[in-house]
Formats: structure tokens, C-alpha cells, sequence
């Protein structure tokens, strides 16, 4: 057992939760996963299967007495979002992650926690296995590659499932149930690569962008929290003026982040080496007093390079990629003027990259309104247009329409308001929940969505609150007590 779930409560979980830690599972690499979780269910005697995609599914029949009740299906993704701080040396596609407990949190060391959905899976795994639990039928939904695309349950069958009411565990906040979430697109940018020899009378430095908290683009886009390629961008414009020289420039590496870190090759005229340490100096002094306690571990350094040979951007085309970061909008576009504190819209300005052929970008946006999404995207791809990169938008995915007469919403409200004396808070989520697209695929799916309190999701500093997870098992327990 690990030392970091010792004595915690529910214990079943909090096993499931060490043992699938060790299990590499990034998105778009969930085999193993998906090994255990068919070898766990068969090894409980319970049914599975999975589809092409790799979406699992296994059943459990109703412990006794409650064979009438209506059928539920608990729902959550397998994969995660493997990123980690790059002093860390850690290989998503073999090593554990390793767990570390501090007080009430539990986090890993330098990587994503992969308590985004692993809490769900193990959640899952616990109920599956335990015989004393009073329930109806219920059916185990594991979805694949949620975080990068909601593939899995895009393409989920209309007869892989028999519940008709689902109960997503993919939350983020104690307390809260949500009945509704954001649909979203990405917007994609291309320029084909044109370079320079690098002039002569340069110094080679790289200019670099870190100690950002980053996070989810959609739960932390209204935190005002930097993005490093919108500062590296800022940086590098300023730096222009002194006839600097971009060679790479890379930033973000998931589109459901907000960028953390971003580096720049830059050949820097000899002569105006001094000055131009001096502006970053000015630049870092003048960003952290703009993101003040939001994000105080800002650091913007330029360090010199070993000599070696590199090819610069053509200026015109620097010109055009700075412009163009310049010019992208990022983080809330609209709030809701229905639900109170709701980010309705937003844009995420998400990665960059220069590769052998073309300097790439990646953006999302999302918004709880579907006319919403193709303006704010239109509006990003003219942008890009007017660069000169060539621009495409991905499929996307729907939002989820609440519904306040829900039956299982009723259920979940009495049973939070039994077991705590409070009511639990309804609420929409700035965020791409699967129910959007299982709700798309089973016309009439009465859905939920809560989970414990995660914080920093999508980053190493991603952390669940240790005393919420017994809290959400209990009130997980008790809705499925209740149903009728």
C-alpha cells in the first residue's frame, strides 16, 4: 500500500486510486487501463465488454430487493492529461505517478495528479467490487480519450448502454451537482516555415517564460491567471524594436491548458545585448505587478546559448506571427446573464511550436451557447487569416442543456440535504462534460455530474481535497440508496 493512502476513508477507493496511479494511462494510450479494468471486473465475476474505440463497460446486477429499481449507469474517462514541470524527470509512458500527501491534499510529485477522472474510475472499481452496498441494477461506463478530443464517447454505439439515467463523476467542487456544461471547438493555425541565415554580430540567447500556475482553459480561465505564449509574445514585440531575431518559439503543449511555460531562440544584436536584458528585466517587473497575487512565481529570463548554427523567421514572416499573438484574444469573452458567476464564452490561446515545415498554433473556445462558440472561432480564425496562416476549426463537441425538472437531480438534492442539513448548489460548468455527447447519443438521458474538490487540474499542481472524497462516496451511496 502506498504510505500516501494510509488510513484514509473510503478505503476501497483510496486503494483503486494508488493502484491505478501506477498505471500509465495519457490520452490516446489507455490499453493498459482498460487491461485492468476488464481483468478487475472479471476477476469480480461482473460482465464487460468494450467497443473498438476501447470504451468499457461492465454491469453489476441489483443487491437484493432491488431488482425493480431503474437501471443507472456511472459514468467516467480513463485517460488523463500527463503533464509535469520540466526540471521533473518522469515518463508518462512507463513510470507511476507518485503520490504525495500534504495535510487535506493529495498531489503527485511534478506531474498531474490524474485525479481528473482517476477519482471516477476508482469510484467505479470500489462499488464494483463491494457486495454490501444497497443499489439497483447499474451499468459502468469507462470512456477513452476524453481530454483530447471526447472521442470515446463521441463514438459510443446507441445500444452500448441500457441505463436511462447517468451519473457522470467527472465534477471538480464538493457540494455542487451540475446539470449543464459548455460545448467547444478548437481553432487551428499553420504559417510554412520561410528562415534567414542567422546575421552575423549576434548572440544566441533563449528567452524564457515560466513559474506560471497554468490549469484547466475552461475552470480557471475567469482566475486572470497568465499565459506564458501571451507573454512571451509581449516580450518578444518589445524586443523587436532592437532588431532581434526570432529562430523557435514554443509554448503549451494541450489545448485544454492554459500555457504555463514558453521558449524563444532569438539572435540578439551584440551591441544591444545590454539593453535588451535590461527590457526583459522591465517586462518581468512590469507583468508580475499586472498579475499581482494571481500568478507572484513569474519568471522571465534571457540566457545566453552555445554557439550553434540555427536559421531565423524571414522578418516578414516574425512580423506576422507576432502580430497575430498580439492581436488573439484570450480568456472570458462573456458571462452568463442567466446563472450568477458563469462564464458563458471564452477563448484559450493554447500552444505554439515551430517545427521543420511551419510554426504551428493550437486555441479553444468554448461557450455554453452554440452560436456563441462559431463567433468567438470566427473570430479567432479571421485573426489568424490576417496573418497569413492558413486556419481550420476541429468538429467540436455539444453542450449539455440543463434541466431543473430532472428526477435525479430531485433525488440528489433530498439525499445531500439528508445526510449534510444543507442544500447542495446546482450549477453549469464552463467546461466539456461527456454528458453533452452521451446526452446527444441517448435522447432522454436523465443526467447528473458532481465529483470531491480538485484543484489546478491539467497542471503539476493539480490537487483533490483528501476530507471531500469520503463526502462524495457518501452522497454517491446515498443516490443510488434512493432511487425508486
Amino acid at each position: 500500500m502506498s504510505a500516501a493512502i494510509e488510513g484514509l476513508k473510503p478505503a476501497l477507493v483510496w486503494k483503486y486510486f494508488a493502484e491505478i496511479a501506477k498505471i500509465p494511462r495519457c490520452s490516446k494510450h489507455e490499453e493498459a487501463i482498460i487491461k485492468y479494468v476488464l481483468a478487475t471486473a472479471r476477476n469480480l465475476g461482473l460482465q464487460a465488454r468494450t467497443d473498438k474505440f476501447g470504451n468499457v463497460l461492465v454491469q453489476k446486477p441489483a443487491s437484493a430487493g432491488r431488482e425493480k429499481v431503474g437501471m443507472v449507469v456511472l459514468q467516467g474517462h480513463l485517460d488523463m492529461v500527463c503533464e509535469k514541470n520540466k526540471e521533473t524527470v518522469h515518463d508518462f509512458s512507463k513510470d507511476p505517478i507518485q503520490l504525495v500527501r500534504k495535510g487535506n491534499m493529495m498531489m503527485a510529485n511534478g506531474t498531474t495528479l490524474g485525479a481528473d477522472n482517476g477519482i471516477a474510475v476508482a469510484t467505479s472499481l470500489a462499488i464494483m467490487e463491494d457486495r454490501t452496498l444497497e443499489h439497483g441494477p447499474l451499468e459502468f461506463l469507462f470512456t477513452v480519450d476524453e481530454e483530447t478530443g471526447l472521442t470515446g464517447a463521441s463514438n459510443l454505439g446507441s445500444d452500448f448502454l441500457t441505463a436511462k439515467t447517468l451519473l457522470n463523476l467527472d465534477s471538480e467542487e464538493e457540494g455542487a451537482v451540475y446539470v449543464g456544461c459548455s460545448g467547444g471547438k478548437n481553432t487551428l493555425a499553420s504559417w510554412k516555415l520561410a528562415v534567414d541565415a542567422a546575421p552575423a554580430g549576434t548572440v544566441l540567447a533563449e528567452l524564457k517564460i515560466a513559474g506560471l500556475k497554468g490549469g484547466h482553459s475552461g475552470l480557471e480561465i475567469d482566475k486572470n491567471r497568465g499565459n506564458s505564449i501571451k507573454i512571451i509574445a509581449r516580450v518578444l514585440t518589445a524586443l523587436a524594436s532592437m532588431g532581434i531575431r526570432l529562430a523557435t518559439i514554443e509554448g503549451g503543449n494541450k489545448h485544454n491548458a492554459i500555457p504555463r511555460e514558453a521558449e524563444a531562440i532569438v539572435c540578439i544584436p551584440k551591441k544591444k545585448w545590454d539593453d535588451a536584458a535590461k527590457l526583459v528585466s522591465v517586462c518581468q517587473d512590469v507583468v508580475r505587478a499586472e498579475l499581482g497575487s494571481v500568478d507572484p512565481d513569474l519568471a522571465i529570463t534571457l540566457t545566453v546559448q552555445k554557439n550553434k548554427k540555427v536559421k531565423v523567421l524571414k522578418k516578414a514572416l516574425q512580423t506576422k506571427v507576432l502580430q497575430t499573438l498580439a492581436a488573439l484574444p484570450h480568456g472570458v469573452i462573456k458571462m452568463s446573464s442567466d446563472i450568477p458567476g458563469l462564464v458563458e464564452t471564452s477563448t484559450n490561446v493554447a500552444t505554439i511550436k515551430t517545427t521543420k515545415k511551419a510554426v504551428e498554433m493550437a486555441t479553444s473556445q468554448r461557450s455554453s451557447v452554440a452560436s456563441e462558440i462559431m463567433d468567438v472561432c470566427h473570430t479567432v480564425r479571421a485573426i489568424f487569416e490576417l496573418g497569413g496562416a492558413e486556419a481550420s476549426h476541429t468538429d467540436g463537441y455539444p453542450g449539455w442543456k440543463p434541466d431543473l425538472n430532472s428526477p435525479v437531480l430531485k433525488v440528489a438534492k433530498q439525499t445531500y440535504k439528508n445526510l449534510y442539513g444543507k442544500e447542495t448548489e446546482v450549477k453549469a460548468i464552463h467546461a466539456g462534460l461527456e454528458c453533452g455527447i452521451i446526452g446527444e447519443r441517448y435522447p432522454g438521458m436523465d443526467m447528473l455530474s458532481f465529483g470531491p474538490t480538485l484543484e489546478m487540474v491539467h497542471s503539476p499542481e493539480e490537487r483533490m481535497h483528501i476530507d471531500t472524497v469520503e463526502k462524495y462516496w457518501n452522497f454517491l451511496l446515498g443516490i443510488l440508496k434512493n432511487m425508486k
